[in-house]
């Protein structure tokens, strides 16, 4: 279950409750305030509260560009300036604080990103809930022969099964041992007792970013070479940032995850085959690795 009955009557609450406010907000982003989106088997992502929306990323960089600039271009035509030409700091005016629930080895990737505010449930103070992640099947894949860090062919039929046995068995024993290590009045202490609990664990944290930062972390991580599961938490906070913000994520969907980049060689090779000349790896200047995915990138 994502949400306890105790979260679900206090997102009921929060959604009931109205009070006037002078700030700015986005009507996309009040209708999503408190609920939660469902990810993976028992995760969430859920926005706790934001500031700004697209009018606050134009109001701060015609601070910094001066008068004239509205008469130049509209707020959906500067927005799109500022992101096709990498300005940061208009963004860095709308922030989002985020409550997720998510496994712990996706919260150790997800924490490299250390540009935010983080408050994590402690489990010195409080018992972990007897919830670990486990894999759908279709997600289950075998080590792949190119890439150290990625997934290979998925697995089916015995090994499938197997895979998903071990992991589910080998996670029901640890939450076994984590409340025998807890029980009783001469139980082991929470802060060493979690010892025994698996990375597929569940825990929950606050986590407050900046837009500019939080475009960042979703360039990287809702790009399909993302681990699955990290990706599927940043494409729900797409949906989120869709509604709050829809002209810097318009912007944002041309000029980052639907773009691609090219090194000096790559360019060189680039315009040498719009002029028509035959470009092989070998007259390229490319390495073997950048010329594979610079013709992924150009098709060839």
């Amino acid at each position: 279950m994502p949400l306890s009955p105790e979260q679900k009557a206090e997102i009921d609450e929060q959604r009931a409750a109205h009070a006037p406010t002078l700030r700015a907000v986005s009507p996309g982003m009040e209708a999503r305030l408190y609920a939660a989106i469902p990810v993976l088997d028992h995760g969430f992502v859920r926005v706790i509260d934001y500031m700004g929306d697209d009018a606050a990323i134009v109001q701060a960089a015609r601070v910094s560009y001066g008068k004239g600039t509205r008469a130049a271009r509209d707020d959906r035509g500067l927005i799109r300036y500022l992101m096709r030409h990498w300005h940061s700091t208009p963004f860095e005016m709308c922030e989002i604080k985020l409550h997720v629930k998510l496994p712990i080895f996706v919260a150790r990737q997800w924490i490299r990103h250390r540009t935010a505010n983080v408050n994590e449930y402690s489990a010195r103070y409080s018992i972990l809930d007897r919830e670990f992640y486990t894999p759908a099947p279709e997600h289950l894949a075998a080590q792949s022969a190119s890439n150290r860090q990625g997934r290979g062919e998925v697995l089916e039929g015995e090994a499938a099964a197997r895979a998903l046995g071990l992991l589910r068995d080998e996670a029901g024993r640890a939450f076994d041992a984590y409340d025998r290590l807890l029980d009783g009045e001469d139980g082991l202490a929470r802060e060493l007792a979690r010892m025994a609990l698996p990375l597929s664990t569940y825990t929950q944290w606050y986590w407050k970013v900046d837009l500019h930062n939080l475009l960042h972390f979703l360039r990287l991580r809702a790009d399909a070479h993302a681990q699955y599961e990290i990706r599927a938490y940043a494409d729900a906070i797409c949906e989120l940032v869709r509604d709050w913000v829809p002209h810097a994520w318009e912007a944002f969907e041309d000029y980052r995850l639907g773009s691609v980049s090219f090194s000096r060689p790559a360019m060189a090779a680039l315009r040498r085959m719009l002029a028509g000349e035959a470009v092989t790896q070998e007259n390229s200047g490319m390495g073997a690795g950048e010329w594979r995915e610079f013709s992924e990138m150009v098709g060839k």
